[in-house]
């Protein structure tokens, strides 16, 4: 399983990025600023429980760690 968190934080664009927890990607938010979406086997499953839980957000995957 795969550890998906959110950034806290948006983006210059307020879209609120999705992050493969478990990869070592350059733009992770910083602790503080990570809410954990949860596990799932692939970023589709935690793109829907983003979408699920922040329903007026935009979110999106994080282009670096997140391959859709």
């Amino acid at each position: 399983m795969i550890k998906f968190i959110v950034d806290e934080q948006p983006n210059g664009n307020k879209i609120h990025l999705i992050h493969n927890g478990n990869a070592a990607c350059e733009a992770l938010p910083a602790f503080d600023n990570q809410i954990l979406i949860g596990y799932f086997e692939n970023y589709e499953l935690a793109y829907k429980r983003a979408r699920m839980n922040w329903p007026t957000e935009k979110v999106e995957g994080c282009p670096m760690c997140c391959k859709a």
